[in-house]
């Protein structure tokens, strides 16, 4: 069936929204495939709706390839299953909570290994019964505190989730490595430039953890890639290489100095250099100098408790690595009352001693090795220490991934130094292992007729998010530019010409490529000028563009591929041309 634009319940707007950042956004909007009903949440308009179910169908049939059985599952759910596994108090303010009319709690779905996990214990029971593979496309709700950028960072969002059940571990690494495969698979069919990172598992617990990233500099996510092997993480999972640890015997006995208006690294090594302190006889840098950062860890249900965050001077504490790094926990930055409560506490001027003395956890960068040497905070006024050594001053309580990583820092495995990049998560995998099936006592008889605990795998795909990485990585300054693969219409027919011989040859190309199974857009209007159209079709996106102009009078007409070339193609011949620029 041909759709026309005469009828089609669509309006293009020339100017960009106000509350819009980035390019997919604002086209999204512009070209009328979706719509703002409330932050973070948007309507699906023809178009949009019509990209999104091809985007599905893709997705769909590479995890029907593998396996996979799709089911529905709710999006409204009881507060009970999400109690077993903590993650009614994990997820903290991310989560849309309500009750019904008699006050029993629910939650709008996050995410879905609990409910997964109880329907398979609910149906099955023996080894026999696995491995299984189930997965649903369904829309998903999280609070964002700040959604942005349209439909990439939404409060609502549509993400295929699958779940993978296997009696022991060799069949869950093979359950990952199908679900892996089918992702390229997807990624690759929709034209997506991507990278599969290293990633943490965060609130999703579990051990192995990939993320695929689609490369955009728009993308709020930071990632790394080694310049001489294969290594690629996510900014959050990349792992510092620890400091040489050195032997403590025989080194300088730490010495405290008065250090006025020191506050700051840049001031202490200004101070360092002008009074002549050395470290094995260079000159001080800021490299040479430990930050200590105050921040308060909340476990889930428990109480904010203070912690000391050490970092070499020449780094900046990364927020989202440190609260990677202390998952399920939440973390802040310690605030002026927190200063004032606790007077050994002294801003600017913290050091690693006074926080161990008063029983303050306290956590250091994996560079802080034993025998280290630093210069840090004295814990009093205006004072700092020389040659404070890690493992004989002061022993850190544990290691962390705090600092911020940096182009050309070491690559591990020797594989060179690393590069920083910037993508959109689109897709994550994680082997849970027992996490869930343990939480909600899933046993199954396994072949000995022993009871046995089977694992878990769990896999995600932003189904809606892509389409805005697509719309994202290949528009122009003109507008969008879909694959054939997901284009709302692979043809879009535009008459340019007022002469009732090539309204007549749009409407019969419309039809033949129609009855051929072309899936064609027509621009019928009767009163929009061929300026309009051109800009139209150019918004708009269609990936071949056919054109009955002026040159229709001489039998020619021509056929724009959408970020490519113009070519002027015989009417009589439109058809056979079109057909072979889609093979």
């Amino acid at each position: 069936m041909i759709t026309r634009m005469s009828t089609l319940f669509l309006r293009t707007l020339r100017e960009d929204p106000a509350d819009a950042e980035v390019p997919s956004h604002k086209l999204l909007v512009r070209a009328g495939y979706i719509r703002r009903a409330a932050p973070g949440v948007y309507t699906w308009l023809p178009l949009g709706l019509r990209v999104l179910r091809k985007v599905e169908d893709v997705v769909r049939e590479e995890m029907n390839a593998i396996g996979g059985q799709e089911i529905s599952l709710p999006a409204l759910l009881p507060r009970e299953p999400y109690e077993v596994t903590g993650r009614w108090t994990e997820y903290g303010d991310a989560l849309f909570r309500l009750k019904d009319r008699k006050g029993a709690d629910y939650l709008l779905g996050p995410t879905h290994e609990e409910m997964f996990t109880a329907l398979v214990k609910d149906m099955y029971s023996s080894y026999k019964d696995l491995p299984t593979i189930l997965y649903q496309i369904q829309t998903k709700y999280r609070d964002e505190e700040r959604p942005r950028a349209g439909i990439l960072r939404g409060r609502e969002f549509v993400m295929k989730d699958s779940y993978s059940f296997n009696m022991d571990d060799a069949g869950l690494d093979e359950s990952y490595a199908l679900h892996r495969q089918a992702y390229q698979n997807v990624f690759d069919r929709l034209g997506v430039e991507y990278a599969i990172c290293a990633a943490t598992s965060g609130a999703m617990g579990g051990s192995a953890s990939e993320e695929f990233l689609a490369i955009s500099p728009n993308g709020e996510d930071t990632f790394v890639r080694a310049t001489d092997g294969d290594y690629a993480a996510n900014v959050e999972a990349v792992v510092t290489q620890p400091g040489e640890e050195r032997p403590i015997e025989g080194l300088p006995e730490a010495q405290e100095y008065d250090t006025p208006a020191s506050e700051t690294i840049e001031a202490l090594v200004q101070w360092a250099n002008a009074e002549g302190v050395t470290v094995e006889g260079r000159a001080v840098t800021a490299a040479d100098t430990l930050k200590c950062v105050i921040v308060k860890i909340t476990a889930p249900g428990g109480e904010p408790e203070l912690a000391g965050v050490l970092v070499p001077g020449d780094r900046e504490v990364d927020f989202k690595r440190l609260e990677a790094s202390l998952e399920p926990a939440t973390v802040e930055m310690a605030v002026e009352k927190d200063f004032v409560d606790n007077p050994f506490l002294v801003k600017g001027y913290v050091g690693p001693r006074a926080l161990a003395a008063h029983g303050v956890k306290v956590l250091a960068d994996p560079r802080v090795s034993t025998g280290s040497s630093w210069i840090t905070g004295a814990d009093a006024p205006q004072r700092h220490v020389v040659g404070l050594v890690a493992g004989r001053d002061f022993t850190p309580d544990g290691f962390i991934e705090a600092a911020e990583i940096r182009e050309g820092d070491p690559a591990p495995a020797g594989q060179g130094t690393l590069t920083l990049e910037r993508g959109i998560e689109i897709g994550h995998i994680f082997q849970l292992g027992r996490k869930y099936t343990e939480a909600f006592d899933v046993q199954f008889l396994d072949e000995s007729g022993k009871r046995s605990v089977p694992t878990m795998g769990s896999y995600g795909i932003g189904v809606s998010r892509l389409v805005a990485v697509i719309a994202e990585q290949r528009c122009d300054d003109k507008g969008l530019n879909w694959p054939l693969a997901v284009a709302p219409f692979q043809v879009h027919v535009v008459c340019a010409n007022k002469d009732e011989a090539a309204i007549a040859a749009a409407e019969a190309l419309a039809a033949e490529l129609d009855a051929r199974g072309v899936e064609v857009l027509l621009d019928d209007r009767p009163k929009v000028s061929p300026g309009v159209k051109f800009k139209d079709a150019e918004l708009l996106g269609m990936p071949l563009v056919a054109v009955l102009g002026r040159g229709f009078a001489d039998g020619t007409m021509e056929l724009r591929i959408r970020g490519g070339e113009t070519v002027e193609i015989p009417a009589d011949a439109a058809v056979d041309e079109i057909l072979a620029r889609m093979n």
